[in-house]
């Protein structure tokens, strides 16, 4: 049996119990991009997100179909479009291979289902036919609007009331302020398609309601997204779909909280405070961006500034520090006596792993909990690192440290952090963090073994020179017994 979690479901705003409308089996819908520029880091939290939550439910066993759409006409692809000169399908097209190449480039597995809009217009065009038939819409100057006055329930999942709303959509025959567009007339020059209320295309909510029916049925188990979508997007296809279907339309509701700049807006390419995540990609390993969006809870805001990737790279860098220090310990006694004999940090490292599948489970199962697990797992490689100090640690530890190189691998396989091995993550640090600084390895390696050559004819003062200069490019070296080795600081940067 799959193991059984729980959800905090914006619906109740509470942590409920989830129980599947199949045994076994999570349809999840999470709303997607409208492809008209490339992803940002703060549409990419969504992303990571859902794909950390997706590979955790199939770990534990649940058979997920996971469904995630693009909206591929719109306004803003239409907009843009015009100014760069091409076709609109030409620009969402471009956009949605951007965005995969993105979206590999973080390592997040693709979802089951990737439904367009323009794919599923005939499945749009018959719900809104069904709404106006059951007096829920009604056609007006070649737009078909939704009658929120129709729903009793409008309002419910944001908390706002009726009285009090008014929609974005131009008033071209509304009967109320709120009322919202379900199909668009088509304007001179726009992309259209034929229907029986005239020329048009169709409005931004409608068409989810119609790819998740397409794709998962009347009734989703879970439908996601960013915050801001709860209103009033996720309020609309609550909405259209309930209206249309005659049934619940989502049974869980679940929303990651925003990235927010120091001045406390969101980020957004509306507020000009846009980081691409391909720009970002280029300086850093994604599993470093992974670690940034699973630190803080889904639900809770993620603080963005300068430091903010470069911080969490330093973090994921300690990880891989621990697991590699453990890997190189020895020895094959009982792990309680070499423990006991070897004293308080070794006991500590020994409870600290055994301990962690246990609070991993809890933290997952209770509303998806990543920063908890992280905490867990800082707290254990904390401890790791103080016992290698042990003298005996590297001969005697092996047995000490198998429940936390255990623990690692499970946050590997449950979450995607350190999945990788420890020299392919080193080298891959260094060479996007001299690509951010704008160094060649080449001329770094070629001044380190010069500086190796300086220290072995005995020019003490000239090697130390050149340690200055690689030190004054963020380069720190490291001397040891097996010569000398050397990393670029993680507070080199390209600017962001």
């Amino acid at each position: 049996m799959p193991t059984p979690f729980r959800l905090y479901n914006t619906k109740t705003r509470r942590v409920e119990d989830f129980v599947p409308q199949q045994p076994g089996k999570v349809g999840i819908y999470v709303c997607g991009m409208t492809v008209y520029d490339r992803t940002h880091v703060g549409h990419a939290r969504a992303m990571v997100v859902f794909d950390a939550f997706v590979r955790w439910l199939r770990h534990e066993g649940w058979e997920v179909r996971f469904v995630r759409n693009f909206t591929d006409i719109d306004d803003k692809i239409i907009a843009r479009a015009a100014t760069l000169g091409i076709d609109p399908a030409t620009l969402a097209q471009d956009e949605i291979d951007a965005f995969h190449r993105d979206m590999d480039a973080l390592g997040l597995a693709r979802p089951d289902d990737e439904p367009r809009v323009t794919q599923t217009i005939e499945s749009i065009m018959a719900l809104i036919s069904t709404l106006i038939e059951r007096g829920h819409a009604y056609p007006a100057e070649g737009n078909v609007w939704f009658s929120v006055e129709s729903f009793d329930h409008y309002g419910a999942l944001s908390g706002r009331k009726v009285e009090d709303l008014r929609s974005a959509d131009p008033d071209q025959g509304k009967r109320h302020p709120a009322d919202f567009a379900l199909w668009k007339a088509a304007k001179p020059g726009e992309p259209a398609w034929e229907s029986p209320w005239g020329p048009g295309r169709p409005g931004w909510h409608i068409e989810c309601s119609a790819m998740a029916k397409h794709c998962l049925g009347d009734t989703v188990d879970i439908h996601g997204g960013g915050l801001d979508l709860v209103f009033p997007h996720h309020e609309n296809e609550v909405a259209q779909s309930e209206c249309g279907n005659g049934t619940t339309y989502v049974a869980y509701w679940m929303h990651n909280g925003l990235l927010t700049m120091t001045s406390g807006q969101k980020m957004g390419k509306s507020l000009g405070n846009v980081v691409n995540i391909e720009d970002v990609l280029r300086q850093l390993p994604a599993e470093g961006v992974r670690l940034y969006y699973l630190q803080n809870h889904y639900r809770s805001p993620l603080p963005w500034n300068a430091e903010a990737l470069p911080e969490a790279l330093a973090m994921l860098s300690r990880l891989y520090e621990a697991r590699d220090v453990a890997e190189a310990m020895k020895g094959s006694e009982d792990p309680e006596r070499v423990a006991a004999e070897l004293g308080e940090d070794a006991q500590t490292v020994l409870e600290l792993g055994r301990r962690f599948p246990e609070r991993l489970d809890e933290a997952l199962r209770e509303d998806f909990n990543t920063s908890q697990v992280l905490g867990h797992l800082f707290t254990l490689a904390r401890a790791v690192n103080r016992f290698a100090g042990h003298k005996k640690a590297g001969k005697r530890g092996g047995p000490v440290v198998a429940p936390a190189l255990a623990a690692f691998r499970m946050v590997a396989e449950r979450i995607g952090i350190m999945t990788m091995a420890t020299a392919d993550f080193v080298e891959e640090v260094k060479d996007k963090r001299l690509a951010a600084a704008g160094l060649e390895r080449a001329a770094v390696e070629a001044k380190v073994a010069e500086r190796v050559r300086l220290r072995q004819a005995k020019q003490w003062a000239e090697a130390d020179a050149l340690r200055d200069e690689l030190d004054g490019l963020g380069i720190v070296v490291m001397d040891g017994p097996e010569g000398s080795r050397w990393r670029v600081r993680l507070d080199v940067a390209a600017e962001t």
